[in-house]
Formats: structure tokens, C-alpha cells, sequence
């Protein structure tokens, strides 16, 4: 949850004159979140392994890796050549995601990770628009949109919420389908 964290605050600092060169925090962004997917990753692993899977397992789990994609999606929509509103609406389509996943295994189906805009793959678009953003510049490539230009990671983050919204779908999907043929007894 730290690496997440401190990659949502380097994402926020690209944008405020006064704390270095932006190039410099999107490269420190784009090393903190596979730190944050690999520690998450060896968490759940050494859990398993070692039989440390207690009854608070899942809390410990899941409420770093919201807490993590939250400060992660926000603090690209405070980056340059970003907007609040798509950070905002990354972490919101994010978390949609994860309650479907949820909502389908409070039904007794097995959890639904399908993508295409799972969590490795929501940081994984944040990581290339951190790079590209650091090579490139953030402000380009600028896409114009209602006379306001969006740079990597504006458009990184449009990239997010539309997958999010495939993936939600998705999940729905194979939820409905896993509950109509538990009730057909298949």
C-alpha cells in the first residue's frame, strides 16, 4: 500500500511547479506501482504457502489494493496533461470492478478476474503512460477535447475507465450466466 500511495503522490507532484521536473516523478510513479503489484503478489503467496489465511485475510487484502488504486488513478488525474475528473472516474470505474468481482463471490461463485482491465492491467496502463510521459513529455501526445488538451496520462486514464466499464460487463455477464445454470442445477 505504500508503493501505491507514494506513486499516487508522485503522479500528483508531476503537476506542481516548485518539486523538481515532472519527468523525474513519473519515473519514480512508474517504479512504485510493480512494486506495489509484486508486493501484493508475494503477500498473498507467503499467506498461502505458509497457511497464514485467517478469517481477516480478505480485509487485509483487498482494502490496501483500493486505498492503492485510488491514490494510484487520482493522483493521475492532478498530473500534467491530465484532469481531476478522469482520475476521479478511473478510481470510481476501478472499484466498480472490484464489487462485481466481490458481488459474484457473495453469491457463491468463484471470484471473476477477467479483464480486460483488471488491476495488473489497470497499472499497467499506468506505468506505460508514466514512461511515455517521462520520454516524451507529458503533454504529449495532446488530444484535444472540448478546448482542453489531454497528454499520456489524461489519455492513459480514458484508456482505464473504458476497460473498466468492458470489465464490469463482462463480469456481470458471467455472473448472470453462472447463476442461471446453478438454479438449472449444471
Amino acid at each position: 500500500m505504500v508503493a501505491g500511495v507514494g506513486a499516487g503522490a508522485a503522479l500528483w507532484a508531476t503537476g506542481r511547479d516548485g518539486l523538481g521536473p515532472s519527468a523525474l516523478w513519473f519515473v519514480v510513479a512508474a517504479v512504485l506501482m510493480p512494486l506495489r503489484l509484486l508486493a501484493n503478489m508475494l503477500d498473498g503467496m507467503v499467506a498461502v504457502e505458509f497457511g497464514r489465511v485467517g478469517p481477516t485475510g480478505e480485509l487485509y487484502n483487498d482494502v490496501p489494493d483500493r486505498v492503492s488504486d485510488t491514490a494510484v488513478l487520482v493522483g493521475a488525474g492532478y498530473a500534467v496533461g491530465s484532469d481531476p475528473l478522469l482520475g476521479v472516474w478511473a478510481a470510481l470505474m476501478a472499484m466498480f470492478v472490484t464489487y462485481v468481482r466481490t458481488l459474484g463471490r457473495s453469491t457463491g461463485l468463484a471470484s471473476d478476474f477477467r479483464g480486460p482491465m483488471a488491476k495488473p492491467q489497470r497499472m499497467m496502463v499506468m506505468i506505460a503512460a508514466c514512461i511515455l510521459a517521462a520520454a516524451l513529455g507529458a503533454e504529449w501526445p495532446a488530444v484535444e477535447v472540448g478546448g482542453r488538451g489531454y497528454g499520456v496520462v489524461g489519455v492513459g486514464l480514458v484508456v482505464v475507465i473504458a476497460g473498466c466499464g468492458v470489465t464490469a460487463f463482462r463480469r456481470l455477464i458471467g455472473i448472470a450466466r453462472g447463476l442461471h445454470a446453478r438454479s438449472k442445477g449444471t
